[in-house]
């Protein structure tokens, strides 16, 4: 008989969290989508991109005149043109939520997140473009990117932890939003990406209520059918079932 020591253990563990499209559908299909723009964006003639990004964007004034369609299509892009870190960043949020809640709380997870930071952080520069604390350009300024999404499942994947390290987490994070925020000195970044973590952990209880929602009763009654069923296959066969649980 094999037995497994604590590298195949830690390697079955790490192995088991990877994404991948049986598990985390939802993860992988946006990964794909975001690797298709990025690469796009790299290849194509500049104009092209430059047109497309413009009509996503969901700035100030997109948002007034095709508000739908600039929250969508914005997030279907990445900004900075790079898709390395978003993977990192969808392997280590979105993919270990997916996991725990399912891909369809996910996703509402993740455009929660960004439609609520984007309106949030897009209504302040409309604010202040209209108090005249901003110029008028500040509604134009492009405004594309998942990190609203990326971030609001960090803090609903926070929710899931045990509580001492929930609270090192937020630390964490807290800290590296700060120094983001102070080293980029730019209003939609400083309003929206703790709107999308704040948004994440807003969802918290609903989340818990799912994870401690009792199975469905057909669930149920077919996983006692198939425990029947396995039973009576073994005392036909002349073994012993066993009653561990």
């Amino acid at each position: 008989m094999l037995r497994h020591g604590p590298r195949g253990g830690a390697l079955e563990w790490l192995l088991e969290r990877v994404p991948t499209p049986r598990r985390t559908p939802f993860t992988i299909g946006y990964l794909a989508v975001v690797g298709v723009t990025s690469t796009f964006a790299r290849i194509a003639d500049p104009e092209l991109v430059q047109r497309l990004q413009a009509a996503s964007s969901s700035d100030g004034h997109n948002l007034l005149q095709h508000p739908l369609r600039a929250l969508v299509l914005s997030g279907f892009w990445v900004a900075g043109g790079s898709w390395l870190p978003y993977l990192w960043g969808f392997a280590l949020t979105l993919a270990p939520l997916e996991r725990r809640v399912g891909p369809a709380r996910a996703a509402a997870v993740f455009a929660a997140g960004h439609v609520a930071a984007t309106l949030l952080s897009q209504g302040v520069v409309i604010t202040a473009v209209e108090t005249g604390r901003l110029a008028p350009a500040a509604m134009d300024q492009l405004d594309i990117g998942v990190s609203y999404g990326v971030l609001a499942c960090l803090g609903a994947a926070v929710g899931t932890l045990p509580r001492r390290a929930r609270v090192v987490a937020l630390a964490g994070v807290g800290l590296w939003l700060a120094q983001q925020i102070a080293a980029q000195e730019d209003l939609v970044t400083a309003v929206g990406h703790p709107a999308a973590l704040l948004t994440g952990m807003a969802l918290w209880r609903w989340l818990g209520r799912i994870e401690r929602r009792p199975p469905d009763p057909r669930i149920r009654a077919a996983r006692a059918l198939a425990v029947g069923s396995a039973a009576a296959s073994a005392v036909r066969a002349g073994v012993r079932p066993s009653t561990a649980p």
